[in-house]
């Protein structure tokens, strides 16, 4: 088995790092003997409610100040209605929302209830109540302002391993969760959608979380060979409130930042409404009311691992230079199970006004890690390690943002990679470039 690659990239003490190299501040990097564990059994997790009351219960952000819960009752007759208020037990608000509803071949789905609640205050504990009946719930809103934490998790599925993560992820705080694609690892199956559903609401319930779609959310039909009908009907994003026509691509502000998700199984060359929104939506962004912008996808576009190889190349040669000129900070993706980092990267060279490239397919998927690596190893990649685990993305302020990867260690979460960023909206290199095809030299500061 390869070891992981590791580099340590700065000797300098932290302040003067922030003179040198102004656009990644600072990079850790640990190298070890860690031995990887092989794949773990699918969790299949069962409903022990009522048929009226909630289950797979989840938030997600909508617009400034709202957040939609999602549930799903085996009871039709069940109302979407959501109580809330600040104080346990005491809700002095209420929603009604919308329900659907889908079949799938002899399956056929519960009520589907999504219901928008708001306007919510940032920074604030909410407790409530889905359809009336039931537990109560709680969730903390993002904050209106720096600094705010994601987590992104990649290829969670519904395994031990994933139960291994989400405890990792739930052992410190953090505001939103962000998730590349491939959520339950359905692949068609129906009630593993449920399952999946069950095995996060004590998480997705108090945390929004923001989703895009990937390969294993698929259901293969022979009337819709990509058909999205659990993903859709069950994760139900903003995509409208962010002029987007389809909610496999949207986008959304929270804090300062600004998230697009784009699907990487839905049309996306020149003519493709998701291009021709995409082209919309980054002209729209003003980096003074976010000067942080982040990009989610699910298969990568820089890759030197030997899974998936060249599988995002025809999406990246469409639409990197749109992220390119846009300045774009960072790039999210999953697909290959593991953890690897680049440096900041445009038209296969390193550019410190392109994005910097991460992949962490790492959730705990079944399919089990992917190990192997090209070699040689690319200059371009600084950080690669085939294990299970999550990141974080702490952004401080307008300028500076804090990057870690934790590694699944058993008990415990082990962080194995670390880097500071700084915003490419504050970068006077990068805002007097005009022409982005330039091939300047630029001095070997890592990103």
């Amino acid at each position: 088995m390869k070891k992981m690659r590791a580099r340590l990239i700065f000797h300098f003490p932290p302040l003067l790092v922030i003179f040198i190299f102004p656009q990644v501040l600072l990079a850790r990097s640990e190298n070890d003997d860690f031995s990887r564990h092989p794949p773990r059994p699918i969790i299949r997790t069962q409903h022990d409610r009522s048929d009226s009351d909630p289950q797979q219960v989840h938030i997600s952000l909508v617009g400034r100040d709202h957040m939609r819960v999602t549930w799903i009752t085996d009871d039709k007759h069940a109302f979407s209605i959501v109580e809330y208020g600040t104080e346990k037990g005491k809700y002095d608000a209420k929603a009604r929302g919308e329900d659907t509803e889908y079949t799938s071949f002899k399956y056929s789905s519960g009520k589907i209830h999504y219901t928008k609640i708001g306007p919510l205050e940032p920074s604030t504990t909410y407790f409530y109540r889905c359809g009336g009946s039931g537990p109560e719930f709680s969730f903390k809103t993002p904050p209106s302002t720096f600094p705010i934490e994601f987590v992104v998790v990649g290829d969670l599925g519904q395994t031990e391993w994933t139960a291994s993560t989400l405890a990792h992820v739930d052992s410190e705080d953090y505001d939103v969760f962000l998730l590349p694609g491939d959520l339950s690892y359905a692949n068609g199956q129906q009630p593993l959608w449920d399952s999946f559903g069950r095995l996060v609401e004590p998480y997705a319930s108090r945390r929004p979380w923001m989703v895009t779609e990937g390969n294993h959310d698929i259901e293969i039909v022979p009337e819709h060979p990509q058909s999205f009908t659990a993903y859709n009907s069950r994760w139900l994003m903003p995509y409208e409130e962010s002029g987007s026509k389809s909610n496999l691509f949207y986008s959304f502000d929270v804090a300062g930042t600004h998230i697009i998700m784009l699907g990487s199984y839905t049309k996306f060359f020149v003519e493709s409404p998701q291009y021709k929104w995409l082209e919309s939506d980054l002209a729209q962004v003003n980096r003074k009311k976010t000067p942080w912008v982040l990009v989610l996808l699910h298969a990568p576009w820089y890759n030197t691992n030997t899974a998936h190889q060249g599988e995002g190349e025809s999406m990246r040669q469409t639409m990197e230079k749109l992220l390119y000129k846009a300045r774009v900070d960072v790039v999210f993706a999953g697909h290959v199970h593991a953890y690897e980092r680049f440096t900041r990267i445009y038209r296969n060279e390193h550019n410190p006004c392109g994005p910097v490239y991460i992949t962490i397919g790492d959730g705990g998927n079944r399919e089990g890690l992917a190990l192997e690596y090209l070699e040689p190893a690319s200059p371009l990649s600084l950080y690669r390690e085939p294990s299970f685990g999550h990141g974080r993305l702490r952004i401080l302020n307008e300028t500076h943002a804090y990057w870690s990867w934790h590694r699944n260690n058993d008990a415990d979460a082990l962080v194995a990679d670390t880097v500071w960023l700084e915003s490419l909206s504050t970068s006077k290199t990068c805002q007097n470039t005009v022409d982005e095809e330039a091939t300047t030299s630029f001095a070997n500061d890592e990103l």
